[in-house]
């Protein structure tokens, strides 16, 4: 058992079907939990036309508001850690006198389940390139996942993951629509309700994790704990503690079955960090991160005791069937931002 500032992680053994549960048993968000009034039969609720309609609102409404500096229409088409990330990106860039970028999309996928009732959701991959002055950037391969609670609300982008590597091949029926896979599915590697908690076992414990075992290595994963761990170290040196821990957030999960049989896990999580003199004793003033100073109210706070900065990421991960030999969970999909900093 692994303890970290209060929460527990337990983590099972490791069977036959190498099917690790590792669950967090004091933290709720790493998965949502199903929709008591759904309907129980699966139906085409949101069709490819409305989907495309949803997605090319989302694109102008967003385009129009970065062109005018306009945050609060930009916030008015974004939800769960798509608002985190897009409400502090407009902070900082703001606050550097930076415009915020404007984006520009090349052909899009649509990955439309057939869902039954609400919410909805549906997932959008496409090229996205980041233009500023006018002059195109860097091109990126993005995950998109809008959703909407209710027949009432509008459609919101709820989450942006940037592709690492191709996307493999997504299940479709035989009308061209996606197959949902539900969070509790067994067939899988791991069920989708515990692959955050999993992955975050590695992200906290690095290779000596049990988890290692179903999670492969990579940026997002040994590389996460990698980077904290250097961090960690340095700050020692300095006479501080550092301590990070990656956990789950409440925003919407959403799964794709894969053609091979395997999953496409969409999902989100907070890196949450803390760099403090022992005991939280008062000393020399600890630096805050430049990333997350604009994020500071008041902008004068000084960390004489400890700085607390955290971001919020959003994943995408590759979940594969129960039987596949030797194949570990692998996160594919990354984006993160800072969500929010304080020093005291």
């Amino acid at each position: 058992m692994t303890h970290r500032k209060g929460r527990t992680w337990a983590v099972s053994a490791i069977g036959a079907a190498a099917l690790a549960a590792v669950t967090l048993l004091s933290v709720q968000g790493c998965a949502p939990a199903p929709d008591a009034d759904a309907v129980t039969h699966a139906s085409h609720s949101v069709t490819l036309a409305a989907a495309r309609t949803a997605y090319q609102s989302y694109l102008k409404v967003s385009d129009a508001a970065v062109a005018r500096g306009e945050e609060t229409s930009a916030l008015s088409a974004v939800s769960s850690g798509q608002w985190v990330q897009t409400k502090n990106q407009y902070t900082a860039l703001a606050s550097a006198g930076t415009p915020v970028p404007r984006y520009r999309y090349g052909t899009a996928a649509f990955y439309v389940p057939a869902l039954a009732g609400y919410p909805q959701w549906f997932v959008v991959a496409a090229d996205r390139t980041t233009v500023t002055g006018g002059k195109p950037g860097a091109t990126d391969h993005t995950l998109m996942l809008f959703a909407r609670d209710k027949k009432s609300e509008d459609w919101t982008l709820g989450g942006t993951a940037l592709l690492s590597r191709p996307l493999p091949a997504i299940a479709r029926d035989a009308d061209g629509y996606a197959i949902a896979v539900p969070t509790t599915d067994s067939t899988l590697l791991l069920r989708p309700d515990v692959v955050g908690a999993t992955h975050a076992a590695v992200v906290d414990d690095g290779p000596t994790s049990p988890a290692t075992a179903v999670v492969a290595a990579g940026p997002q994963t040994t590389g996460l704990y990698a980077a904290q761990a250097a961090r960690a170290a340095a700050e020692q040196a300095r006479g501080l503690q550092y301590q990070w821990l990656l956990q789950g957030a409440s925003w919407p999960q959403a799964g794709l079955r894969l053609a091979d049989g395997g999953a496409l896990v969409l999902y989100g999580m907070y890196l949450n960090t803390s760099n403090e003199h022992p005991n939280l004793a008062e000393g020399t003033p600890i630096p805050m991160p430049a990333a997350f100073i604009p994020l500071l109210d008041p902008p004068t706070e000084i960390g004489y005791h400890a700085v607390f900065a955290n971001w919020a990421y959003q994943f995408a991960a590759i979940d594969p069937p129960a039987d596949a030999d030797g194949a570990k969970l692998d996160i594919i999909a990354a984006q993160s931002w800072p969500s929010s900093g304080n020093a005291y």
